[in-house]
């Protein structure tokens, strides 16, 4: 891929889009995805068994628009997010990125890809190296796929600090020397120092304050707009994904149980599950006039293990719909209505 040095020195001027992908097409591609992980027990380190923590996810993410992606902890969130940016092998299924296969590229050959997929991570005081200073942090994607700049990597650095919202003059600072909320603008702005054309949000906000939450909510929505960047957002919080997403898919046990558009999904959830959620999510003043009465759904058990996950549907044994069928045939990802997909025989809110 030729290297257009004057995007790479400037912050402010969004680097242009890919002719190949135009607005609204689909920018990756998911068919079948699957990740198992052995199991190995005994001296020979024989396999006894797997981790289903993926099990077959089709999907696609348009070109410019957020997919949020909810669930319950283990459910197989964050290792969706780490297979669509290659850091894990698939164990079956093929990702399609701009029309390419990249799902068994190796290390060499996934090289040009790393400046278009990107990925934030959950954890900003783990996932920044405490010896680097800032200036070096940010600036490694440019060392490492040797991108030269136009007044140098220092000044495209700092233009990048100031577009997260942070000091320039903070380039030479450790990541101790930062509050949570800023290693995390940090972490933002080593992952679009680049300027990729996809990033994959695990859990940007979960292990921040409350009251900086909002802050890099809003600035991920901020940069999209100035980037014209796509984003998959992985996370547990409803109300997050509420605000930052397009389309929301709904995992269970290394499944899609539900994808839908933003409004049809948070209107009139389908699947069990997702009403389950959706119940859980707290009213801010539910004695308010208007406030909408809700009904707490508790799910009963625990998750299944994704070791031997139930058969059929995987989310009957803890649903009030179970029925006999479900324990016999799994529910295909089936569109009920348009631009609204579910998995389930039983259906709340279902058109007639």
């Amino acid at each position: 891929m030729a290297d257009d040095s004057s995007t790479a020195a400037t912050a402010t001027v969004p680097a242009p889009a890919s002719a190949s992908v135009s607005e609204g097409e689909p920018l990756l591609e998911v068919d079948g995805l699957v990740k198992h992980f052995p199991i190995k027990k005994g001296l020979l380190q024989r396999q006894a068994g797997a981790v289903q923590a993926v099990d077959g996810l089709t999907f696609s993410v348009r070109q410019g628009e957020t997919l949020g992606v909810v669930g319950e902890s283990g459910c197989g969130k964050s290792t969706m997010g780490r297979l669509i940016t290659r850091l894990l092998e698939p164990t079956g299924g093929k990702v399609t990125f701009e029309g390419a296969d990249i799902t068994h590229l190796s290390t060499a050959q996934m090289r040009p890809y790393r400046r278009d997929i990107q990925m934030i991570f959950q954890d900003p005081y783990s996932s920044l190296n405490p010896r680097h200073t800032v200036g070096t942090i940010v600036g490694a994607p440019f060392r490492l796929q040797n991108v030269k700049t136009e007044n140098g990597i220092k000044r495209a650095v700092q233009d990048m600090l100031e577009l997260c919202g942070l000091n320039p003059e903070h380039y030479n600072r450790y990541p101790h020397e930062f509050s949570g909320g800023q290693r995390q603008r940090i972490g933002i702005a080593r992952a679009l120092a680049l300027r990729p054309k996809m990033i994959v949000a695990d859990e940007p906000v979960s292990a921040l304050d409350v009251s900086i939450q909002a802050q890099v909510v809003n600035l991920l929505d901020d940069l999209q707009k100035d980037l014209g960047l796509t984003y998959v957002v992985i996370a547990h919080d409803l109300s997050v994904v509420r605000h930052v997403s397009d389309r929301v898919a709904v995992m269970y046990l290394g499944k899609i149980v539900e994808l839908a558009d933003r409004e049809s999904l948070y209107a009139n959830p389908m699947h069990p599950y997702t009403n389950a959620l959706m119940s859980a999510v707290p009213v801010p003043d539910p004695t308010r006039k208007g406030a909408a009465a809700r009904e707490r759904i508790l799910l009963t058990g625990d998750v299944p293990s994704p070791i031997n996950p139930p058969s059929g549907c995987r989310f009957r044994t803890r649903c009030w719909k179970a029925q006999e069928v479900c324990s016999t045939q799994e529910p295909p990802l089936v569109a009920l209505k348009t631009g609204h997909q579910v998995a389930c025989h039983f259906p709340e809110n279902a058109p007639a």
